[in-house]
């Protein structure tokens, strides 16, 4: 599983929070199952979108964001949400990920 690194010299606004973890669906599932609601914002990478068709890009040409679509999965994370809610989360996802690889 992988988590967001700020860079040295930029500072994310953490608009969503995004993990990524190879069996992300099963993921989901596991946490849906405790109540945790997830979404996945970009499933499509950019060159396999409509809009870029005329491109003439297809599956294959850019692996590299193809995975990162096929893993990313946003977490909740908004200015309301307690610190035993944080913890929720982060403890359900410590204790299922570790069991999808």
């Amino acid at each position: 599983m992988e988590i967001p690194v700020e860079q040295p010299y930029a500072r994310a606004v953490y608009h969503l929070y995004v993990i990524r973890h190879p069996r992300r669906d099963a993921l989901a599932a596991a946490l849906k199952e405790r109540k945790i609601g997830t979404l996945v914002h970009y499933p499509i990478p950019l060159h396999l979108q409509p809009a870029f068709a005329e491109l003439g890009r297809k599956k294959g040409d850019f692996p590299v964001a193809e995975r990162a679509a096929a893993e990313i999965l946003s977490i909740p994370l908004f200015p309301e949400m307690t610190d035993g809610q944080a913890e929720a989360v982060i403890r359900a996802i410590r204790e299922v990920a570790p069991g999808l690889r």
